[in-house]
C-alpha cells in the first residue's frame, strides 16, 4: 500500500489578500521613491547655495549684517521646510489610518508628488476636483490615487492627458481618472525604478483600504470609490 501523501493546508483567503496588498504596497513605494527623493532634496539644495553666499558676505572687509541676517533667515526657512518634508515622507511609509483629508487636498497632494516625474515623461496632469464638503481617509487617498496614476502611465504611451474628477454620493467619494492620448512626438521613455504597476496591484491596494475600483477603455478610465464622511458625519466624530 502506497503511503498517504501529507495533507497540504490551503492558505486562508484573508492571509493571501494581505500578502498581495503588502507586495503591491512595496511596489508602489519603490515606484514613488524617486519622487519622494526629489520632494526631500528640493528644500535641502538651496541651503548649501545660500550658505556659500553668506560665507562670502561675512568675509567682506565690512560685512553688511542686514544681508547676512537675510541669508540666515532663508536658511532657517528652508531647513524648516526640509524637516516638514522629511516628516511628511515618513507618513507615506507608515501611514496613520486615523488622519483624514478633503478630496481636493488629497488629490492635490498626490498630483504634487508625482507631477515632476510624469510631466518630464510627457504626461499632462489636471485636477477638476473642487471643494467638496466632507472627508476621506488620507492613507486610502494616497495609496489608491497614486497607484492609479502610475498604473495608467505605465500602460499608456506619452504624450497623454490625465484628468481627475470627483463627485460625492452619500457615503462614497467617486474619483474618475480619464487618460486620453494626445498628438505629438513620443516623449522621453524612462526605465521604471521598479517593475510596472499592474491592475492586480491596484485592486489589492484598493481592497486593503476598503476602496472599490473599476477600469474601462480605451480611452482608459479608472473609477475609484472611496469611503466618504459627509460634513454631518465628520462633525459628529
Amino acid at each position: 500500500m502506497s503511503p498517504t501523501p501529507p495533507s497540504v493546508q490551503e492558505p486562508v483567503p484573508g492571509f493571501v489578500a494581505d500578502r498581495l496588498a503588502e507586495a503591491a504596497r512595496y511596489t508602489l513605494l519603490r515606484r514613488l521613491a524617486p519622487s519622494m527623493r526629489h520632494h526631500l532634496v528640493v528644500n535641502l539644495q538651496p541651503i548649501g547655495m545660500i550658505y556659500e553666499v553668506m560665507d562670502r558676505r561675512l568675509k567682506a572687509p565690512q560685512p553688511d549684517l542686514r544681508d547676512v541676517h537675510e541669508s540666515a533667515h532663508k536658511i532657517n526657512s528652508f531647513a524648516k521646510a526640509a524637516l516638514h518634508s522629511c516628516l511628511d515622507v515618513v507618513t507615506w511609509l507608515a501611514p496613520d489610518d486615523e488622519v483624514a483629508t478633503t478630496a481636493e487636498a488629497g488629490v492635490r497632494e498626490c498630483l504634487g508628488l508625482v507631477a515632476t516625474s510624469l510631466t518630464f515623461r510627457g504626461y499632462n496632469l489636471r485636477s477638476e476636483v473642487g471643494d467638496l464638503a466632507g472627508e476621506v481617509r488620507r492613507s486610502a487617498m494616497r495609496g489608491v490615487v497614486t497607484a492609479a496614476l502610475i498604473h495608467a502611465t505605465d500602460h499608456t504611451l506619452a504624450p497623454a492627458d490625465l484628468t481627475l474628477a470627483a463627485r460625492a454620493t452619500g457615503p462614497a467619494l467617486v474619483l474618475t481618472l480619464t487618460v486620453r492620448p494626445t498628438q505629438g512626438e513620443p516623449s522621453f521613455v524612462a526605465e521604471p525604478a521598479y517593475r510596472r504597476l499592474e491592475w492586480t496591484d491596484v485592486e489589492a491596494l484598493a481592497a486593503a483600504e476598503g476602496v472599490t475600483v473599476s477600469r474601462e477603455g480605451p480611452p482608459l478610465v479608472l473609477q475609484l470609490t472611496l469611503p466618504w464622511r459627509p460634513p454631518t458625519a465628520a462633525a459628529g466624530d
